[in-house]
């Protein structure tokens, strides 16, 4: 069973990447959902687990859930979860061959 992080940290990375990430999200629902010839023309980070990120991606006018596993493995922290969403943007950059931003 996946770690489930307290409501107010849900809250606030989810405010956090749909107020300041947007472009990262489309890039990750672009590098991970499935066709990956279908034009998405929204993605929004909707939840996360410890085992997992999930946004919800549109195309088409439809909206499906995108779930993409952190990297990492595993995670338990809120410190955690920065890392995985960093580690899933850099890995969304490489399967799209673009070339990521530095990290703060």
């Amino acid at each position: 069973m996946p770690h489930i992080f307290d409501a107010d940290v849900i809250t606030a990375v989810l405010r956090h990447m749909n107020g300041d990430h947007t472009d990262d999200n489309l890039l990750i629902a672009r590098a991970f959902a499935e066709p990956a010839d279908a034009e998405i023309t929204d993605a929004v980070m909707t939840g996360f687990d410890g085992d997992a990120g999930v946004w919800e991606v549109t195309r088409d006018g439809a909206a499906t859930e995108l779930r993409v596993s952190w990297p990492g493995g595993p995670i338990s922290d809120r410190p955690a979860v920065r890392r995985e969403v960093v580690a899933v943007y850099d890995a969304a950059c490489a399967r799209l061959g673009i070339e990521p931003r530095p990290h703060a």
